[in-house]
């Protein structure tokens, strides 16, 4: 059963991927200089060789200047950064593997004295502070409020990011508009307060930045190269947020962004297996699919008894779960969702696809929090 749904293939406009399979972004900060090397290169083919059938890479700063929250995240832009992404595209590719690099500017997380150049204040939709600092207001800074200049530049970045992605051979490209980072800075009336275009009381008000953005890159790049966009209820620094309370909601927030271009939404969770509204079992990817009609990747604890959060203020090993893994492959098999990205399972045990098809469920390498020390 195992092998049967997750091993199909799957179409995307003209992208074959071999399966089901998604390696979900996760941060590594592995780049020195914000470029990656070959180190990074040999991490992402590892997953290829082992059966991952697309990998969407660690957020790349698309903005080197303002868009940066943490150090050694690669760059998107840039010829020695393009250059280690070109190399990354060539090593995945040669292993059998697709490939998209996840587009990103984390906005008002970042803060004054954060590299390459500390002297660049964090921006955001309002000089609001973010949530995630609530606990320490008094030691960290409100960000700048962006002009209609500075909104102009990152969506430019954005483009010319994926027009890049496009030439150096990448099979498409994700947004990240998720978690509280900036896109979702926009979308989340927490961090929204603007009274022009980019502000508004409902969902459908907030949306203007990130559709300028999707139809900025649909303008510049190939009619058949995939648009992906990760969104998320949830927020760093707001795990209860919810920016549609209903499915009425939900419809609102996701239509006129498929009208924008984007072909595939990356759901994200804490847990694939929870519901998202009350008198329904379908997940937020479930939601999306039935509302869109568009292919839709889930995510969250897959195969793991402990989500990300769990799991990271803890030390203790997070299992393999053969319970969840029935019940994704049950979900895969019913069509709530089409692809299933991995993150923690995969970054501990690159032959994790391998291993869970074949059955061989005590082989398999246990995520730990030390896990974030190497690049294996």
């Amino acid at each position: 059963m195992y092998k049967e749904q997750l091993l199909k293939p799957f179409e995307i406009k003209f992208l074959k991927l071999s399966n089901r399979v998604v390696m979900a972004p996760m941060t590594r900060s592995f780049s020195m200089d914000n470029i990656p090397g070959p180190d990074v290169a040999a991490y992402y083919k590892r997953r290829a060789e082992n059966g991952v059938g697309l990998i969407i890479t660690e957020g790349t700063v698309v903005e080197p200047k303002a868009g940066h929250g943490y150090p050694n995240v690669p760059d998107f832009a840039g010829e020695k950064a393009l250059a280690g992404w070109k190399n990354v595209v060539e090593e995945v590719h040669e292993a059998g593997g697709k490939i998209f690099p996840q587009l990103w500017h984390v906005g008002s997380i970042r803060q004054t004295g954060i590299g390459p150049d500390p002297t660049v204040p964090g921006y955001g939709p309002s000089p609001v502070l973010h949530p995630f600092y609530a606990d320490k207001p008094d030691s960290k800074e409100a960000p700048v409020e962006m002009t209609q200049e500075d909104i102009d530049q990152v969506i430019n970045a954005f483009a010319d990011a994926a027009v890049n992605a496009e030439s150096l051979g990448f099979d498409g490209v994700e947004i990240h508009g998720a978690h509280g980072y900036l896109i979702d800075q926009f979308f989340w009336k927490v961090t929204n307060k603007r009274q022009d275009t980019y502000g508004g009381p409902a969902i459908g008000d907030r949306l203007i930045f990130a559709k300028q953005i999707i139809l900025a890159i649909r303008d510049r790049v190939s009619r058949d190269f995939p648009v992906c966009l990760r969104f998320s209820q949830w927020k760093m620094g707001g795990y209860d947020a919810k920016l549609a309370n209903t499915p009425k909601e939900l419809e609102e927030f996701l239509l006129p962004l498929v009208d924008a271009g984007v072909d595939l939404f990356h759901c994200s969770t804490r847990r694939f297996f929870e519901p998202e509204f009350k008198d329904s079992a379908l997940n937020l990817a479930g939601w999306t699919k039935k509302i869109t009609g568009k292919p839709v990747i889930t995510v969250g604890s897959v195969g793991l008894d402990l989500d990300f959060l769990s799991s990271l203020m803890g030390e203790s090993d997070v299992a393999v779960s053969k319970n969840s893994i029935d019940e994704l492959v049950d979900r895969l098999e019913k069509g709530e969702f089409d692809l299933v990205a991995v993150g923690r399972a995969l970054l501990a045990d690159p032959a994790w696809v391998d291993k869970i098809v074949a059955g061989r469920f005590d082989e398999i390498k246990m995520f730990t929090k030390d896990r974030l020390m190497t690049l294996e």
